[in-house]
C-alpha cells in the first residue's frame, strides 16, 4: 500500500465515521426515489454526469461494480433501481454503511461490499455489465490508474461499459485561478501557510485530469470513448448570494450550457463524464 492509499483510508475513515447520519440520509433518498432522482439528475453535477443518457434505466437487472463507493449513496440508489450491485472501497466505514442499509431496506439484490484494494480483490473476468465510479479516478496516481484500467477492462462483459464522473481540468490558467479562490473546505493559495497545510492533508495526488488524458488512457483498453463536459455555467452558483435560488439556477444552467459550443465547454467545464464501451479483451 502506497502513501497515497494510506492517506485516502485515513481521510475517508474520518469522513464517514457518523454511521447513523449517512444511513439516514440514504434511506430518505430511497424512500422517495423517483422524486430524488428527478431532482438530482437535473441539478447536482455528479448525478447529472453519472446518470447521463438514461443510465438509471440501463442498469436495471444488470451486474454493476462501483469503485470508491464512499458514502454508499450511489450504490444504494443503483440497487434500489434493480441493479445487482457490488461496491468496493478501501474504507471499512463504507462496509458498515452498506451492512446497515441492507438491513433496513428491502433490495431485490442486497449490495455486496468488497473491502480493500481493488487490484488485489478476487473477481471473475467478463463478469460485469458496468463498472462505475463517482469522483473516483482522480484519487489514483497515474501508475495505479493504469493497473486499474487493465483490470476494469478484463472484468467487463464483451459489450460492457465503464463510466466515471470526474473533475475536468482542461485549462492551466483557469485551474490556477481556481486554486486562488477559497471554497468551503479549501483555503486560497493566497493564504500560503494555510494552503500548504491543507495540501499536505489532501488525499488527491498531483495528476492530469484533462479530457485528453482520459481519452488517451481509455483508448488503450476500450473501442469506444465518449467524454461529456459539464458545469461551464453551473459552477457560478458558488458565487451567488444565499438569498438566490441556487438549485433553480443550477438546473437551468445545465440546460443553457448544452447550447454552448463544445470547444467552449471543454475549456470552461468544471466536470466531465467519461464513458468507455466495448473493452478490448
Amino acid at each position: 500500500m502506497d502513501d497515497n492509499q494510506k492517506k485516502n483510508i485515513e481521510f475517508y475513515d474520518q469522513k464517514y465515521q457518523f454511521l447513523d447520519a449517512e444511513v439516514n440520509g440514504i434511506l430518505k433518498r430511497l424512500n422517495k426515489l423517483d422524486v430524488f432522482l428527478a431532482d438530482a439528475t437535473a441539478t447536482d453535477t455528479s448525478w447529472v454526469g453519472l446518470y447521463h443518457d438514461d443510465f438509471q434505466n440501463k442498469i436495471v437487472g444488470k451486474k454493476v461494480l462501483e469503485l470508491g463507493c464512499g458514502d454508499c449513496a450511489n450504490a444504494a440508489i443503483m440497487a434500489a433501481l434493480g441493479a445487482e450491485v457490488y461496491a468496493n472501497d478501501i474504507s471499512s466505514k463504507s462496509g458498515k454503511i452498506i451492512a446497515k442499509v441492507n438491513e433496513l431496506y428491502n433490495f431485490t439484490h442486497p449490495i455486496v461490499f468488497i473491502e480493500g484494494d481493488f487490484l488485489t480483490a478476487d473477481f471473475k473476468e467478463n463478469d460485469f455489465d458496468y463498472v462505475v465510479g463517482k469522483a473516483f479516478l482522480h484519487h489514483l496516481t497515474h501508475l495505479i490508474e493504469i493497473e486499474f484500467f487493465k483490470k476494469i477492462s478484463s472484468l467487463l462483459s464483451k459489450n460492457g461499459e465503464s463510466r466515471f464522473f470526474e473533475p475536468a481540468v482542461n485549462s492551466r490558467v483557469l485551474d490556477e485561478i481556481r486554486w486562488h479562490i477559497p471554497v468551503p473546505g479549501r483555503p486560497s493559495k493566497f493564504s500560503k501557510n494555510t494552503f500548504k497545510i491543507w495540501k499536505a492533508n489532501d488525499p488527491h495526488p498531483e495528476r492530469d485530469n484533462s479530457n485528453n488524458h482520459f481519452r488517451k488512457l481509455g483508448s488503450k483498453y476500450f473501442k469506444d470513448v465518449k467524454i461529456i463536459n459539464l458545469g461551464t455555467l453551473e459552477r457560478f452558483h458558488r458565487v451567488l448570494p444565499k438569498s438566490f435560488n441556487q438549485r433553480s439556477f443550477r438546473k437551468k444552467a445545465f440546460v443553457w450550457e448544452r447550447k454552448l459550443p463544445p470547444s467552449f465547454n471543454r475549456i470552461f467545464a468544471r466536470s466531465q463524464v467519461i464513458i468507455y464501451k466495448n473493452p478490448k479483451h
